[in-house]
């Protein structure tokens, strides 16, 4: 029996501490996830269609119609997120549909990029979820999308192991090949995501009839290390698993 999709960013007080955290773009999303996911894009994103799985408040959406995308559906199934994303856009071409990557419903070919921001941890059937990416993509069409590291996700605590003094000594990987489910706390308690590793991220999209075409584990660059030097710790362990796979023309 699987598991019933989880909503825990409707919760107030996750939804607070996660919307603070992204409009400050502090987070590590801001300095090494977005940069890595859009490096996995199409050169151009002029006269595409658009399917952002996990769209949260939209600003991936808006950035592609900014760059000519013809069309873009935002799925989330946070209704607090879809409200804050209709509040940010005037768009016509730009739609959002509440709704679970296991329960949405889309048309066979009807779109040329699919692309999914850190939210596949939290689904249970990850070979399902991208069967029906994978139907949803035309005929050369892309799918990139993130993670966290499965590095991380093996640890029920996302935690380094420290010294007395409170410094950094190691990261604990334990249960890596494990799969499954994972309880974790990230402003609240109650968030669930799901191990899986690499192997199974990559095996999930070819059984789905795509073909890998990339794989990151970002880092920060320099000019990013010059302005916050405490990102050399994240060069200790990946906190971001990044793939792109095509589908056959």
């Amino acid at each position: 029996m699987t598991d019933a999709p989880q909503n825990i960013y409707d919760d107030p007080t996750f939804f607070a501490g996660y919307a603070a955290l992204r409009d400050a773009e502090s987070g590590l999303n801001a300095v090494l996830e977005q940069p890595a996911l859009a490096r996995l894009l199409p050169a151009s994103l002029a006269g595409l269609r658009i399917l952002d799985l996990g769209c949260g408040f939209g600003d991936f959406a808006r950035k592609a119609r900014a760059q000519g995308a013809a069309s873009v559906l935002g799925v989330d199934v946070s209704a607090k997120m879809l409200a804050e994303a209709r509040r940010r856009t005037d768009d016509p071409a730009i739609r959002y549909e509440q709704a679970a990557i296991e329960t949405l419903a889309v048309e066979p070919g009807a779109f040329d990029l699919a692309i999914s921001s850190l939210a596949l941890h939290y689904v249970a059937d990850y070979a399902g979820a991208v069967r029906k990416i994978a139907a949803a993509l035309a005929p050369g069409g892309r799918f990139a999308f993130s993670v966290e590291h499965p590095i991380c996700t093996a640890m029920a605590v996302y935690e380094w192991h420290r010294d007395e003094a409170g410094a950094e000594l190691h990261w604990p990987v334990d249960r890596y090949g494990e799969e499954g489910r994972r309880d974790t706390r990230w402003f609240v308690d109650g968030g669930v995501k799901y191990h899986r590793t690499v192997a199974s991220y990559v095996n999930g999209l070819v059984d789905a009839g795509l073909s890998p075409a990339r794989l990151e584990e970002p880092e920060a660059d320099p000019a990013a290390l010059a302005a916050r030097p405490d990102l050399a710790l994240q060069r200790r362990r990946p906190p971001f698993l990044l793939l792109a796979a095509d589908k056959p023309a």
